[in-house]
């Protein structure tokens, strides 16, 4: 990573971050030794509080999990409301296999998304804002925001907004671990980043009966067959294929014998959306599909579509407000444009209240291996952390000075 540049507020927050640096290089371990999945999360968020009244903030407790921490004035300098820096706290179900000394203890259970990452560099961000308000240097209201859930459809950012958790935001701002982009980057994307991720099941029923004579029944595997093969294809051409639309099958199961027809079996998938308005449209689409490719096979469906996240969808401003952040404290070369992601992200609940927008964050040892996400052997570049603090701090002090 490059140094900061020599802006005295810039300067002035990066010593403030460089000063935390071990101390959040410590917290990120111990939350990834100690992960807890979704809604569980309650050592994590008691982490994070006690470290804040440290500082002499006053979190409050979400109910469950999770917290909000105001710092500051009520308000940014335009009088709009608190600039928000959102965190998730949760972990995944997957086993650590990173192989290093603060590799998760719970067996089973492991941060391979980076959530310890975002945490600590909120929380990084805050402590720093804590320093710049209690020297009487900060005219922006910030709010932090650890939610839980993120990892579960659809998403704990519900939780928090149905909790006030986001009243008196103007705008919010998150960070997301990328393995593929070296520490010290940051990408960023105006509209949507993210898709919308729904979890679809179709189950089929019928008479059943033996494979030598599919005439005198519903042939339930091949309408499943069929069900496969064509209903991704009617939905690339009942919707805008601009939208980028895709739906793929996880799980097929039926039967049990080579010359059976089962009475009855399962579909699963995932249903994504890059367009909000696709999203919309797409759940009637997609039973009115089942049901006409279902229908000359004498077999019954039922229809399960479990509605997800829509697509993040970075707002212009805000976008613009993290590029100027990261070229602040990082470099002049350190944003990069990122690619569109068919991947779920429940922030964008955030943005259907409030404008805001989320940024790549780059874990990635320069000339090192490329890892992914949701691997049990992820491993990040741990000044991560510090590039997140700085990064989010710098975007709060900007995004209440431009108002």
């Amino acid at each position: 990573m490059r140094p900061a540049p020599a802006a005295p507020a810039v300067r002035r927050l990066a010593e403030l971050v460089a000063d935390l640096r071990d101390e959040l290089v410590a917290i990120r371990r111990d939350l990834h030794a100690h992960p807890e999945l979704a809604r569980t999360e309650e050592r994590t968020t008691r982490v994070v509080a006690e470290r804040l009244r440290a500082a002499g903030l006053t979190p409050e407790l979400l109910p469950g999990s999770g917290l909000v921490c105001d710092i500051g004035p009520s308000h940014a300098v335009s009088g709009r409301g608190r600039v928000g820096l959102r965190a998730d706290l949760d972990a995944l179900p997957v086993l650590d296999e990173c192989g290093l000394p603060w590799a998760s203890g719970h067996r089973g259970v492991a941060h391979a998304c980076g959530h310890d990452v975002h945490t600590t560099a909120v929380l990084g961000a805050g402590l720093a804002l804590a320093e710049l308000a209690a020297a009487g240097e900060l005219t922006t209201g910030v709010r932090l925001v650890f939610q839980p859930a993120e990892e579960v459809q659809p998403g704990g950012s519900l939780d928090v907004i149905r909790a006030g958790g986001i009243d008196g935001v103007a705008t919010i701002f998150a960070v997301h671990c990328d393995p593929k982009l070296d520490v010290g980057q940051v990408g960023t994307r105006i509209g949507p980043i993210t898709s919308a991720s729904d979890e679809v099941t179709v189950t089929f029923t019928g008479p059943g009966g033996h494979t030598s004579r599919p005439h005198l029944t519903g042939d339930l595997v091949f309408a499943m067959a069929q069900v496969v093969t064509q209903v991704p294809a009617i939905l690339g051409r009942r919707l805008d294929p601009r939208s980028g639309v895709n739906l793929t099958w996880g799980a097929i199961q039926a039967g049990t014998a080579h010359n059976v027809i089962p009475g009855t079996g399962h579909v699963r998938g995932t249903l994504r959306c890059l367009d909000v308005r696709a999203w919309e449209k797409a759940s009637q689409v997609f039973h009115d599909a089942v049901e006409q490719v279902v229908a000359p096979f004498g077999v019954e469906v039922e229809i399960r579509h479990q509605r997800g996240v829509p697509p993040v969808e970075n707002d212009e401003r805000a976008t613009g407000v993290l590029e100027a952040a990261a070229r602040d404290v990082l470099g002049e070369h350190a944003v990069t444009l990122t690619e569109q992601s068919l991947g779920g992200e429940d922030f964008a609940w955030y943005l259907t209240r409030v404008p805001g927008a989320m940024a790549r964050l780059g874990t990635r040892t320069p000339g090192g291996r490329t890892y992914d996400i949701h691997q049990g052997d992820l491993v990040v570049d741990e000044r991560a952390v510090e590039a997140g603090a700085l990064l989010l701090a710098r975007a709060a002090l900007v995004a209440g000075a431009r108002g």
